[in-house]
């Protein structure tokens, strides 16, 4: 999926909940990142796109999705 150094991996954090973030594909086919628990709404999560290989962690610019 994303080519994120392993190193980088362990230090990435949501910068809404400070969760964990795993491999997810969006509605467009794109990797992107997701948290790995609920975060903001109840039964969501948030999730962040990638560009060119770089992680867009700002959270308004993050969308939810339904756990």
């Amino acid at each position: 999926m994303t080519s994120i150094e392993p190193w980088l991996r362990e230090i990435l954090r949501c910068p809404v909940g400070h969760h964990e973030l795993i491999d997810a594909v969006g509605p467009d086919g794109a990797p992107e990142l997701q948290c790995a628990t609920e975060c903001g709404e109840p039964g969501c999560r948030r999730a962040y796109r990638i560009d060119g290989g770089v992680p867009v962690l700002l959270a308004d610019e993050s969308r939810s999705v339904p756990m």
